[in-house]
């Protein structure tokens, strides 16, 4: 009974809404006002499979996936070290590596729309300053400089949470091996590559997985500075689902790209549990 109003809430929050756009699934849904949805099977599922448009999504969500989580494994690592160093005000400069990160994700796609805005962005103003741009230039006007662009304000903000998860992996080293490779006279690449690196194999397989799930379904970024353009350059399938299921009025198209999102993060879900119960029995 101590348990009945959780259960509740998971059921009425988690469980039907996954049970109910499965259902929706198996039919043809095409308006919010159908009074006839006829039964399909997996005929929504098919058609998803075998339009273009589907893999072109999928394409991009990938490219957003590996090149995002990358971009923020390298520097967040980078930043890591930097935090884990003996500085004397190491405090404050934990407290700003944070700020990016408590950004609200609207937030954070304004102040970068108004980045690479074409008419008074300050990077426009920098690179002109600079003399390595002879003009002003649209950046989110070209399909791929806006994915690309997109990556970026999204690692900007998510490198913070990457380097504090490293830097606990970080602090948890022995101080001694430092001290025992130094007086074997190892160079920092040789400490890094022969004790760091392998100590963080848990830390880094725990953010890896975390990165990827968080960057497959990515969405509020997009629809908050490109709206999914231009082109469609930057429609991730969390995106594509949300355009074919509201735009378009075909929710029974729609449910079945949630789904095939629901089994490639459960998929991804396993694999976390399964590096995270490797990484404990590691430190057993």
């Amino acid at each position: 009974w101590l348990l009945l109003p959780a259960a509740v809430a998971v059921f009425g929050v988690v469980v039907y809404p996954i049970a109910r756009t499965l259902l929706v699934s198996l039919f043809k849904v095409d308006s919010a006002l159908a009074t006839t949805t006829p039964f399909v099977g997996l005929g929504n599922y098919t058609q998803v499979l075998g339009n273009p448009a589907f893999w072109a999504s999928v394409g991009r969500t990938l490219y957003f996936t590996l090149v995002s989580t990358a971009i923020e494994l390298v520097v967040g690592l980078a930043v890591a070290g930097l935090l884990n160093a003996r500085l004397r005000a190491r405090w404050v400069l934990r407290t700003i590596v944070v700020i990016p990160w408590a950004l609200p994700t609207i937030v954070n796609a304004a102040m970068w729309r108004g980045i690479y805005n074409a008419q008074y962005g300050a990077l426009n103003a920098l690179l002109t300053q600079l003399h390595l741009i002879s003009g002003y230039q649209a950046w989110l006007g070209d399909p791929t400089t806006a994915l690309n662009l997109v990556i970026v304000a999204d690692a900007w903000k998510t490198i913070p949470l990457v380097a504090f998860f490293l830097l606990a992996g970080l602090t948890s080293i022995p101080h001694e091996l430092y001290e025992a490779a130094m007086l074997d006279r190892a160079s920092w690449p040789r400490i890094f590559r022969s004790i760091v690196l392998p100590m963080l194999v848990p830390s880094i397989s725990i953010v890896l997985v975390l990165r990827t799930i968080e960057a497959f379904k990515v969405f509020d970024i997009i629809y908050a500075m490109t709206r999914g353009g231009p082109a469609g350059g930057t429609t991730t399938i969390s995106f594509y689902a949300y355009t074919t299921a509201f735009s378009d009025q075909n929710f029974g198209v729609g449910s079945a790209l949630s789904v095939l999102i629901l089994l490639v993060i459960l998929v991804l879900t396993a694999i976390y549990l399964r590096l995270l119960r490797r990484s404990e029995m590691s430190l057993l």
